[in-house]
């Protein structure tokens, strides 16, 4: 079989295209002596298009203390983070439709947010979120904390919290009908 034809010619192509022969390229970790591939790109410097080349290990030692807006101004800090928002509206935007959602995405950011604030978890059920509820309306209520600033704002925050999780509850047995 001297005169073995290349699959490479005619169509279709039985080859796939972008694999070939050749060795790949590979990128080494920037860390001086890390023999692992260099694939995790981090900035050299806040705001520079330069970048380092790390494996996963020596990216996550690197971005530990990485603060992304050293060196801006507050206007600069707002900016940017309007700019970011902006880029990623959509997801926000997804919300609604229940497919871009926080975590594994049975709960919104929103409704994560909430469950902090009624110290719950993530997978609580909804009868536990009004027993906790029920428990914190009762020790920051504004008639038992008179003069209390803070308690009456926490009031709020609870109330605010178990609006967002009571309608997200609605929602769902809304969908379930």
């Amino acid at each position: 079989m001297a005169g073995r034809r290349s699959t490479d010619w005619g169509f279709p192509r039985w080859r796939g295209y972008g694999s070939s022969r050749e060795a790949q390229a590979v990128r080494m970790c920037d860390r001086h002596g890390c023999d692992q591939a260099g694939n995790c790109p981090a900035p050299k410097s806040p705001n520079s298009p330069e970048r380092w080349y790390f494996c996963e290990r020596h990216a996550a030692e690197y971005n530990q203390s990485w603060d992304y807006f050293e060196g801006l101004s507050k206007e600069e800090t707002a900016a940017r983070t309007a700019e970011e928002q902006r880029d990623s509206s959509g997801y926000r935007e997804s919300a609604f439709h229940e497919w871009g959602g926080s975590g594994d995405g049975s709960r919104s950011r929103d409704e994560m947010r909430a469950l902090d604030v009624l110290e719950c978890d993530a997978h609580s059920e909804f009868e536990l979120i009004k027993k906790a509820y029920r428990r914190l309306a009762k020790a920051n209520h504004p008639d038992t904390n008179q003069g209390d600033k803070d308690a009456a704002t926490r009031f709020q925050a609870i109330q605010a919290a178990y609006a967002v999780l009571r309608s997200a509850e609605d929602r769902k047995n809304w969908k379930g009908v």
